[in-house]
């Protein structure tokens, strides 16, 4: 039913082969386009876009902040309103444990 296809990599300009198995594997994934490039191309796309989603953000901005149950100064990743109690790292686990 599949035969394998020569296909050009969009960013190389190479020609890679799409397998039968593939084009296999692509149609039982309901996927309807074929890859637009080849697999050194994807591994390195990858590799660029990985840790855009978690590990590469910006450090988050620190707001100064005394704590509510021990007097402590601490930092916390929020600007305090001071309607509300802020804690320090310790104070907060504590807290959570509890309830």
């Amino acid at each position: 039913m599949f035969q394998d296809k020569t296909l050009v990599c969009r960013d190389c300009g190479a020609e890679f082969i799409f397998s039968a198995s593939e084009q296999e594997f692509f149609a039982e994934k309901g996927f309807t386009n074929e890859p637009g490039r080849c697999a050194q191309c994807r591994a390195e796309r990858k590799q660029r876009n990985s840790g855009s989603r978690f590990g590469s953000r910006a450090p988050r901005e620190m707001h100064d902040a005394v704590c509510a149950d021990c007097g402590c100064e601490t930092q916390v990743p929020f600007q305090p309103s001071g309607d509300r109690p802020v804690y320090c790292r310790d104070c907060y686990a504590q807290r959570r444990t509890r309830y």
